[in-house]
């Protein structure tokens, strides 16, 4: 997530910089950084952003499960967390999914899968 991102998420959730530190457990002067690019937004802060997100947008509509979207074998949803959990529209949010075939090896990687 870059400072644009950032930002738009921000309006989105039609909070202040104030109030999104609050809302993230972070400070005021960390906002101003992540939207100034002084700072790189953590995976931490990135993750909980995309939370908050999925939760305004699940008002919206019904998401399927990431399982059946993937079209994944029954053996693979039973190593899988999100099908352990019956979180498969928040598989993206859970360590340790099997996302095309494996786990990932760190959030980034996890977001690009996730995001195509």
């Amino acid at each position: 997530m870059d400072k644009l991102e950032f930002k738009s998420y921000r309006s989105k959730l039609n909070k202040t910089q104030k109030q999104m530190a609050q809302l993230l457990g972070t400070s005021l002067k960390a906002i101003h950084s992540y939207e100034q690019g002084w700072r790189s937004i953590p995976p931490a802060v990135e993750r909980q952003i995309y939370f908050l997100m999925s939760r305004l947008n699940s008002k919206k509509k019904t998401r399927k499960s990431c399982w059946d979207i993937k079209k994944c074998a029954p053996e693979r949803k039973k190593q899988c967390p999100a099908y352990e959990f019956k979180t498969g529209d928040l598989c993206w949010f859970i360590n340790g999914t099997i996302c095309d075939g494996g786990v990932q090896n760190n959030w980034q990687d996890k977001m690009r899968i996730c995001q195509s």
